[in-house]
């Protein structure tokens, strides 16, 4: 038994290893300067697509590639989405709370008058 896991075990690894390695290796993840956010989100609020002239301005400015500020307007196009979507779902639960309160509201208000209407009858529900 502990042959056959032993044997299992090596050709998932063999597995691995006969994989062939990716030529290019990835770039790690940019850490903006607090500068940079401040300056690529002052420019968002007014323009959510750059030309290609106004992306060389900032990325030369700020000391960004080209790239960098493509995939930060990229990734701040989709957070907005993302934002907005959300801010959708939480008006539309405010609108069903608020008819529900008011809902609730009217039905103690109805028992309220229930009560009063049976107080001024003598207590009796029907005269």
């Amino acid at each position: 038994m502990i042959f056959v896991s032993i044997i299992t075990e090596q050709s998932h690894l063999n597995l691995f290893a006969n994989r062939p390695q990716p030529k290019k290796k990835r770039k790690s993840r940019t850490a903006f300067t607090n500068h940079q956010i401040f300056e690529l989100e002052k420019r968002f609020l007014y323009q959510k697509y750059l030309s290609p002239s106004d992306r060389d301005e900032i990325a030369a400015a700020l000391g960004l590639s080209n790239a960098q500020v493509i995939t930060w307007f990229q990734n701040r196009r989709a957070k907005l989405k993302r934002d907005m979507e959300e801010l959708k779902k939480d008006v539309e639960t405010v609108k069903v709370l608020s008819a529900h309160k008011s809902f609730l509201e009217n039905v103690n208000d109805m028992n309220i008058l229930k009560k009063k209407i049976m107080h001024d009858d003598g207590g009796s529900p029907h005269k």
